[in-house]
């Protein structure tokens, strides 16, 4: 056993003063290896973090809430032109389905309309996320309040003028003073301020809350009409607790094709999109990335795997001479592989340290400036940096040091001359 530690010391120590004699290829060397451990923890790296942020976002919301619209979240196999032709959900029919579905416990009605701009007095905020929907939203995501509370059923349904802003919006137009009761203009007219959301931080797709307002669907239903083209409309069904899900989605498919008139041999003209379904679509979507990564990346490990190969073919081309001289003292084939091979592994793994520590600085720099998106390098792709770089320095070196050990010492002597 000391036998062997000894030949694993010996074969370090010579390893290691090669490298320090030869710093300019050891440099060249660490230098692809380093490009290529940076490149595919850079990529697996910034796609695990887009993940996570990802799935905190969604974890706030309850992943069986339905979410039935002219358009469907995930991906889906029906044809745009046909898609296009789909009728947008109505407000008759979310009063439908909220007098006839029993497994639901709350029903809400939203529009997707443009962004405005709010005014109090002479400040103003613009490109403002205007969320507009019925009273029931707040319910189906439980929106934390840091003053006064959301809109009521009967705010909601006389499409009273009363709004609730997000804390970034409060802090721009009111600072330090309190914006209950206020009056802001927006579409022309003023909203008396009832609620000032909790500070949420980024959201899933870049709206957050903060910079969120919410006004009651009626308002803008009696205003603009229901035909409005830009605007689109959707009906958000949260399922009560313990219900089946899948006959629930069953109800309301039943429910709409029977009360738009669909014809049994017709598909349907409507999305139901439950969250559930858009996670699994956002689990294909990062497996895929990942998939991309390692392919894009994987060229760069090659490239630095093959000029690892490279430099130790030349390192015993170089040092014949001295192979043949420590084989005519006694050295056996096992020291003499063992040399090349730590050599090689050694400026692998270097690379592959210097490769993590750069992506760790990006991770900080990302992190730092983007604010709420957190840049994660975790302990897992910390791990299997180090494997990747260790596996390349094995499988780069193991043909130079095995075609070293197995030199004939007198021809080694004679050709190194």
């Amino acid at each position: 056993m000391l036998v062997y530690l000894r030949l694993f010391k010996e074969s370090f120590s010579f390893a290691i003063n090669a490298l320090r004699n030869n710093k300019l290829r050891t440099f060249l060397s660490l230098l692809g290896i380093t490009i290529g451990i940076f490149s595919i923890i850079a990529v697996l790296a910034a796609v695990d973090s887009l993940d996570r942020n990802i799935k905190e976002k969604l974890s706030g919301l309850e992943s069986n809430t339905m979410y039935l619209a002219k358009f469907s979240f995930a991906p889906t196999t029906v044809p745009r032109w046909k898609r296009l032709q789909f009728p947008e959900v109505s407000y008759d029919e979310y009063k439908h389905l909220k007098s006839s579905l029993t497994d639901a416990e709350h029903v809400a009605y939203q529009l997707f309309v443009r962004r405005e701009t709010i005014r109090y007095e002479s400040k103003s905020v613009s490109s403002v996320n205007t969320v507009v929907v019925s009273h029931e939203f707040d319910d189906i995501q439980a929106l934390d309040f840091s003053k006064g509370r959301f809109y009521n059923e009967s705010e909601s349904n006389s499409g009273k003028p009363v709004i609730v802003i997000g804390d970034e919006i409060a802090n721009t137009l009111f600072g330090d003073f309190d914006p209950i009761g206020k009056k802001v203009r927006l579409y022309g007219q003023k909203f008396t301020v009832i609620g000032v959301v909790s500070k949420q931080g980024s959201g899933l797709f870049g709206d957050s809350n903060d910079i969120s307002i919410f006004l009651p669907a009626n308002y803008v239903r009696n205003r603009y009409g229901d035909n409005n083209s830009n605007m689109n409309h959707i009906i958000i069904i949260k399922p009560k607790d313990g219900s089946d899900v899948d006959e629930l989605k069953a109800d309301v498919v039943q429910i709409i094709r029977n009360k738009r008139g669909v014809k049994a041999d017709e598909i349907n003209p409507f999305f139901i999109s439950i969250i559930s379904g858009l996670q699994d679509a956002i689990d294909e979507i990062i497996s895929f990335m990942n998939g991309v990564g390692w392919v894009i990346s994987g060229f760069s490990l090659l490239v630095g795997g093959f000029g690892i190969a490279n430099i130790m073919f030349v390192s015993v081309k170089e040092r014949t001479n001295l192979i043949g001289i420590q084989k005519s003292l006694g050295a056996k084939n096992r020291f003499i592989l063992f040399q090349f091979l730590f050599e090689a592994v050694i400026l692998s793994i270097l690379g592959g340290i210097i490769g993590i520590i750069l992506v760790w600085i990006l991770a900080m720099i990302v992190s730092t400036l983007s604010g709420d998106f957190e840049f994660v390098l975790s302990v897992y792709n910390i791990f299997l940096g180090f494997a990747l770089s260790t596996l390349i320095g094995l499988i780069s070196g193991v043909v130079p040091a095995v075609s070293a050990s197995k030199l004939d010492p007198v021809e080694a002597i004679r050709t190194g001359m």
